[in-house]
């Protein structure tokens, strides 16, 4: 039979306590849930990171808005076509073509001296309106289909210093250019007969 020793302090320890090997106390309760949430925030943001980049390597990412940057976006695509050797389309006046004029700003009678002007240039100018904000500061010429750049230059031609600018914005507007006139719009002051 196995010798019996004295009882000490070790012989005394609660029942509750799960004790794995000599020194080791059971865990924290949700402790392996902090690993988680910190790999979970990890991967969110190394997605974000590869979103932007990838965007940023594409020259995907254009955060100018159309009709208030509008200088930028042209000028950043003439910086482009020249880098790249691709030519310009050349100003072109086309009557086939119908131009919508619209007013940007707070003047009155600011569309109808730019319809009678591109109407003198040769153009066929539609409907004369003013636009949904007043605010505009540049004129610009706006043409959905690529095809129609050399149209678009054409109406650009004859309003000094307006841009061109390929968006969609008045895509569905019926007619095949839009010109949203700005405050740098000088209006011709000789009297017409």
């Amino acid at each position: 039979m196995p010798p019996t020793y004295p009882k000490d302090r070790f012989d005394h320890l609660p029942h509750s306590l799960d004790r794995v090997g000599a020194h080791r106390a059971p865990g924290k309760k949700g402790r392996h849930w902090v690993a988680f949430w910190w790999a979970l925030g990890a991967t969110a943001v190394l997605i974000g990171l590869g979103v932007f980049g990838m965007a940023s390597l594409n020259n995907k990412l254009n955060i100018a808005i159309p009709g208030l940057s509008s200088s930028s976006a042209t000028d950043t695509a003439a910086a482009t076509d020249a880098a790249t050797g691709v030519p310009a389309a050349v100003a072109t006046v086309d009557p086939g073509l119908t131009v919508t004029v619209l007013n940007g700003t707070k003047g009155t009678g600011i569309a109808k001296d730019v319809g009678d002007l591109l109407s003198a240039a040769g153009w066929t100018v539609g409907a004369l309106s003013n636009a949904s904000t007043e605010d505009v500061t540049k004129t610009t010429v706006y043409y959905a289909d690529a095809t129609l750049e050399g149209a678009a230059r054409g109406v650009a031609a004859s309003l000094p210093g307006a841009t061109v600018l390929l968006a969609t914005d008045f895509a569905t507007s019926g007619a095949d250019l839009t010109v949203v006139v700005g405050s740098d719009f000088v209006p011709s002051t000789t009297p017409t007969s």
